[in-house]
């Protein structure tokens, strides 16, 4: 029974977590969303984003209390899913690198579906908003690792990057 009801806290503190974070990611880049996608962004997230915006005002064009809510998330869901008694270090450190493996997993997402729009439609309506949002990771890359044949191989480079720092913070935590 306690393992239905973590995978119920995970999966709704992934959707929420991943909004918070897609929200705080487009705003850092100054990407506008399309109406469908504001708006269920939005409306998933204002409860949680309104209230911190009191305590943490944006700072520099960043929205602080999205991150800081997409953490407090996974705080609360790792504090949730460590009933069997973790100390509150314990929870603090797994909720970190949890917090840290969704930002990476949420890049990797994004580029696979930048990958998956340019193969089957480079022209749908959401393309230019999942490249937008993916430019900032890919424009350091494609200075170093030019198109070769035509083929643009930054999306590929992008991800084996993000899977070793993955992999990395699996052995530091």
């Amino acid at each position: 029974m306690l393992s239905i009801l973590q995978l119920i806290v995970d999966a709704v503190a992934s959707v929420l977590g991943g909004v918070l974070l897609l929200r705080f990611w487009m705003q850092a880049t100054r990407v506008r969303p399309p109406m469908q996608v504001a708006q269920f962004t939005y409306t998933l997230s204002d409860w949680l984003v309104k209230p911190l915006r009191r305590i943490l005002p944006g700072v520099g064009g960043y929205d602080w209390a999205s991150l800081i809510g997409a953490f407090l998330v996974v705080l609360a869901a790792t504090a949730l899913m460590a009933l069997s008694g973790w100390e509150a270090q314990a929870i603090f450190i797994g909720a970190l690198y949890r917090f840290i493996s969704w930002i990476i997993y949420g890049f990797m997402a994004l580029l696979i579906i930048d990958a998956i729009f340019s193969w089957v439609n480079p022209h749908a309506p959401l393309a230019p908003f999942v490249s937008a949002l993916n430019y900032p990771l890919l424009r350091p890359i494609r200075r170093v690792v030019p198109p070769i044949g035509g083929v643009d191989l930054s999306v590929l480079v992008a991800l084996i990057l993000l899977q070793i720092v993955q992999a990395i913070l699996a052995r530091i935590f």
